[in-house]
């Protein structure tokens, strides 16, 4: 259940943004060059999507909100990120494609990774027949003690 991200390994030439979106298939519109900059270029994230209308306006740019949900639901489909339902109703997404899980810090609803091999799922039921298990999402919940 491994996988590559689409963004490349640590020791490969990292590529810009416009890159990215071709190699995904996505045309680079103003729209999503500006928000694949702040997803892309600055390592891993997690992030709302009203985190990053946010960091949007925080740089004078106008994007709709709805524009943000759109753009986020197009490079979840094309590969870019990985949608995580937390808490019900409360979705983030994640720059990192790869199979892993994460830490939640529940008092600020912060999200962090742990690597791919440091839990072991066991006993997991055969999935209906023409199906297959992509992901098992394993969420650690963490407070201070």
């Amino acid at each position: 259940m491994t996988e590559k991200s689409p963004l490349g390994t640590a020791t490969e030439v990292p590529m810009t943004t416009s890159e990215i979106l071709r190699k995904s298939g996505l045309r680079p519109t103003r729209q999503r060059m500006t928000l694949g900059r702040l997803l892309f270029e600055g390592g891993d994230r997690h992030v709302t999507a009203e985190q990053l209308h946010a960091e949007v306006a925080g740089l004078g740019e106008h994007v709709s909100l709805a524009t943000v949900y759109n753009t986020l639901h197009q490079f979840k489909r094309a590969g870019l990120l990985r949608e995580l339902a937390i808490e019900g109703s409360k979705a983030y997404f994640d720059t990192n494609t790869s199979n892993h899980n994460h830490f939640l810090l529940e008092p600020n609803g912060e999200l962090m990774d742990i690597p791919g091999d440091a839990i072991t799922v066991a006993g997991l039921p055969e999935p209906p027949e023409g199906l297959k298990i992509t992901h098992v999402d394993v969420v650690v919940r963490l407070t201070k003690a």
